[in-house]
C-alpha cells in the first residue's frame, strides 16, 4: 500500500485513509482468494501434454490419465499429438525466443536429447528431486535425465530392440526363426538374399535417409557418434563404417526396401512387402494393429556387427517425461507422473500387452503380465524375451551434440545411397559436426 505522509485537511485525510484501508482489504481478499484457489485440491486443472505415436506413448498417457482420475477427477490431461521432430523444433523455437506461452505442461523427450536440451536451457525444465520417486527405476535410464546433480525426467520405455520376423514368409524361403537368433549383420544380409530369391519379398525396410538403423548398430557395438570424452567419433568409427556399408549393400541388391517416410515404412509391414523389422519393442503396438497377421510374427535377438565387444542387443528410441518450468501446475504435473509412470503397476500391466511398452520402473517387472504369452506372436513370451535382451544392451554416452550428429549422419546416409563412398560421406559428416560444435 502506498504510504500516506500528510494532508492539509482532516476530511481529506480521513477519506484517504478510508480509501486506503478499503484498497488493502480488497487486495488482501484477492490474495486470500488466489491462495485458496492454488491450494484447493479440487480446483479444476488442465495439464497439456505433447507426445507422439497413438499406439504407444499417447495410448500410455491416456491410460495413465484414467488411473489418476479415479482419485483426481478434477485434473484433465489434454494430450496433443506432436511428432518428435516437430516437438523438438517447437521447443527450441519457443525457448530461444524466450516465449513459453505456447508450451505445454509436460513433454515426452527422447533420451538422447535430454542432456542437450537441459544444458542449453537450464531454467526451462523443472527439477523433479523430492517430487517424483526415481529410486525404483533402472538407473541407466535415470542417468539420462541427471544433469549437474539434478533429475529432470521420469523414465518411460527402455527401447530394447528385437528382430520382428514374419514366420510365414521366411518359412516359404525354407528358413526358421532360430536361423536369425544371435547372428551378425552379414549373416542377416545373406539370409535376406535367400528370402528375396525364393519369395520375392524384401527382407527389411527403412526410411531411406533415416539414420535409426545405424544407431541401432552402433549401440549394439557399444560405441556412438562421440567417445566417452565427448569428442566426435564419426569418420574413423569402425562400427559406423561397417554398419553403413552393410546397409548400403542391402539397399543396392534389393534386400532392403528404402522408403520415403514413416507412413510408407509402416505400410511395407502391413501389406506384407517385407519379412522383418528390426526396431524397438514399441513396434509391438504397430505390428499388432494388423489383426489379419495374428500368429504370423515372432521375435528374436538383434544382429550384431563384426567388431570387438558387439552384442546381439541394442536400444532404439527410449524416452522420458519432463515438466516445463513455465507450467502453472508443476506440483500437480509431478504428482500425476509420480502416481502413474513412477508408481502404478496397474498402468504397466495395462499398456504392456497391446503396446509392448517394456517398463524401466522395476516393480512392474514382477507382474505376471511379463510372463504371459502373446497370442498375436503365436503365444511367444515376447515381453520376458525383451527383458532378457535389455540386460545385455551396451551403454553409451550420447553427448550434448547428439541431435546434430544424428542429422549429419542422416545426410551421410542419403549421400551414400546416392553413390558417395561411405568413407567420404562420414568425413563430411564429422567436419560438419565439428563446425557446429565450434571446433
Amino acid at each position: 500500500m502506498k504510504k500516506i505522509t500528510r494532508f492539509g485537511l482532516g476530511a481529506l485525510l480521513a477519506a484517504g485513509l478510508a480509501t486506503g484501508f478499503m484498497g488493502c482489504s480488497k487486495k488482501e481478499a484477492a490474495a486470500s482468494a488466489s491462495s485458496s484457489q492454488k491450494t484447493d485440491p479440487n480446483a479444476p486443472v488442465t495439464l497439456t501434454v505433447w507426445c507422439w505415436d497413438p499406439g504407444f506413448n499417447i495410448y500410455a498417457m491416456n491410460e495413465a490419465a484414467k488411473i489418476y482420475n479415479r482419485d483426481k477427477p478434477n485434473v484433465t490431461i489434454n494430450i496433443v499429438e506432436t511428432p518428435w521432430d516437430d516437438l523438438q523444433q517447437k521447443l527450441i523455437t519457443s525457448l530461444s525466443a524466450n516465449d513459453t506461452s505456447a508450451l505445454p505442461d509436460i513433454i515426452l523427450c527422447q533420451d538422447n536429447a535430454i542432456l542437450k536440451n537441459v544444458s542449453n536451457y537450464p531454467n526451462a525444465f523443472a527439477p523433479l528431486d523430492g517430487k517424483v520417486d526415481l529410486s525404483q527405476f533402472a538407473q541407466f535410464k535415470v542417468a539420462f535425465g541427471n544433469v549437474n546433480g539434478k533429475n529432470y525426467s521420469v523414465p518411460f520405455d527402455n527401447g530394447v530392440t528385437g528382430t520382428f520376423l514374419r514366420k510365414d514368409i521366411i518359412e516359404q524361403a525354407g528358413l526358421k526363426v532360430e536361423d536369425f537368433k544371435d547372428i551378425t549383420w552379414d549373416r542377416f544380409h545373406e539370409l535376406g538374399k535367400i528370402v528375396k530369391a525364393k519369395t520375392g519379398k524384401y527382407m527389411i525396410s527403412y526410411v531411406g535417409n533415416d539414420p535409426d538403423i545405424t544407431m541401432v548398430m552402433l549401440q549394439s557395438a557399444g560405441t556412438w557418434f562421440f567417445d566417452a570424452n565427448g569428442k566426435v567419433n564419426i569418420a574413423n568409427n569402425p562400427a559406423l563404417l561397417e554398419g553403413l556399408k552393410v546397409y548400403a549393400d542391402m539397399v543396392a541388391d534389393g534386400t532392403c526396401l528404402a522408403v520415403p517416410d514413416w507412413n510408407a515404412f509402416v505400410a511395407s509391414l502391413n501389406n506384407g512387402q517385407v519379412a522383418s523389422s528390426i526396431d524397438g519393442s514399441w513396434m509391438v503396438g504397430i505390428i499388432s494393429a494388423q489383426a489379419d497377421q495374428s500368429g504370423k510374427w515372432a521375435v528374436t535377438t538383434t544382429p550384431r556387427l563384426n567388431v570387438s565387444g558387439a552384442k546381439n542387443s541394442s536400444s532404439q528410441g527410449g524416452s522420458s517425461w519432463m515438466i516445463m518450468s513455465s507450467s502453472k501446475n508443476i506440483d500437480v504435473a509431478a504428482d500425476f507422473l509420480n502416481k502413474t509412470f513412477a508408481g502404478s503397476k496397474e498402468l504397466y500391466e495395462t499398456i504392456l500387452p497391446s503396446s509392448g511398452a517394456i517398463s524401466t520402473w522395476l516393480p512392474a517387472a514382477d507382474s505376471p503380465a511379463y510372463n504371459n504369452g502373446n497370442p498375436f506372436f503365436g503365444g511367444q513370451k515376447i515381453y520376458k524375451d525383451f527383458v532378457e535382451y535389455s540386460n545385455d544392451i551396451p551403454r553409451v554416452k550420447y553427448g550434448i551434440y547428439n541431435y546434430e550428429a544424428r542429422q549429419e549422419v542422416g545426410v551421410a546416409v542419403a549421400d551414400i545411397l546416392n553413390g558417395t563412398s561411405v568413407a567420404d560421406a562420414l568425413k563430411k559428416a564429422e567436419k560438419n559436426v565439428l563446425f557446429i560444435m565450434g571446433e
